[in-house]
């Protein structure tokens, strides 16, 4: 029932006339449901609106819910508002609405009228026919099965499906890769501690072994057999001048010829080392500066040299440690009686 009016100040009051219209959605309801009252104004802007507030019901069967506050439009002085209404019923019947009542500030306004119908769910012939035996007194009880009228079910479980559970297998290869960081992170502890590093240090060779690495490929290019005696020269030189500078840290291969025989004569007490290695410079400055043409022995002479050279300044093997040699002692045991 219509109870009271309440005004929704929207805009200042103005003397034009507004207008209202009604609709409702659905039109058709089952019983329970919910339809939707929408009261569509329209009015100057500088007009004040109030729209109704029910208490309980619209009409007598056709129960108000909620109100919702009312949506605002402006556009070119003309103000378009919409005030919605949540109603329901719970008798079967079709219901008219008359008007909705819209106060403008100056004079009540009626809205166009609507209708609502609401139906009930349909009963199967037996229950149709068990409702009629109620009804005409043909039978005291009330048979609730025949009535088709059941208790509420409990709450049912969801079915079990896989995809709702990957959860627990990502947490569980979480899990399983923290584990395994924190294993690697052990081992690489441990290792650093045992062997002082944490990845392999690459295996560097000592100088001479490098040296005469080089010299065997010069060698076995033998380009000094092509009339290529400069290039020959240039590679021989620079592989020993590489070798002095990493042997003894002398910075040979910014120094001249004469330089690096003078820093070779203060560390070496061996003439045949400085001699060797004078011959190789010597000869060498003559084919790159003098156009020298050396004979064939001279440049297998000085491929011989620098062999020489870089074997009687290597650094000295290394001194076997005893339990190493113990062990190859063993071997060579063990060897001797499987044979």
């Amino acid at each position: 029932m219509l109870t009271a009016l309440f005004l929704l100040s929207v805009l200042p009051v103005a003397a034009q006339r507004a207008s209202a219209h009604a609709t409702i959605q659905p039109t058709e309801i089952m019983i329970g449901e919910q339809a939707l009252i929408n009261v569509k104004v329209i009015t100057p802007k500088d007009k004040t609106i109030s729209f109704p507030v029910y208490e309980s019901e619209i009409v007598p069967g056709v129960e108000v819910i909620a109100m919702l506050p009312p949506d605002t439009l402006i556009e070119n002085n003309v103000m378009t508002l919409n005030f919605k209404y949540v109603v329901t019923s719970f008798d079967s019947t079709l219901y008219h609405v008359p008007f909705i009542p819209i106060f403008d500030g100056t004079d009540t306004i009626f809205s166009n009228s609507f209708g609502l119908k609401v139906t009930s769910p349909e009963l199967s012939d037996s229950t149709l026919a068990y409702l009629e035996k109620i009804n005409s007194g043909a039978t005291d009880s009330i048979d609730f099965e025949q009535l088709q009228l059941h208790d509420i079910k409990p709450v049912q479980k969801a079915p079990f499906v896989w995809t709702d559970f990957l959860w627990i297998l990502w947490l569980v290869l979480g899990i399983a890769f923290i584990l395994a960081l924190i294993g690697l992170v052990i081992y690489l502890i441990l290792k650093k501690k045992r062997k002082g590093y944490v990845f392999k240090p690459p295996v560097v060779l000592p100088a001479h072994v490098r040296a005469l690495n080089e010299l065997d490929k010069l060698k076995a290019e033998k380009i000094w057999q092509q009339g290529r005696e400069k290039e020959f020269y240039s590679k021989l030189t620079d592989i020993l001048r590489h070798y002095i500078y990493e042997r003894e840290g002398i910075n040979a291969m910014e120094m001249t010829s004469g330089e690096i025989l003078n820093e070779v004569r203060k560390l070496q007490e061996v003439d045949s080392v400085y001699d060797n290695l004078k011959q190789i410079l010597s000869t060498s400055d003559l084919v790159k500066f003098a156009k020298y043409k050396p004979f064939q022995d001279e440049n297998d002479l000085s491929l011989v040299n620098a062999y020489f050279f870089v074997n009687q300044t290597r650094e000295p093997d290394p001194v076997p440690k005893k339990e190493d040699i113990e062990k190859e002692l063993d071997n060579k045991d063990k060897t001797n009686i499987t044979k």
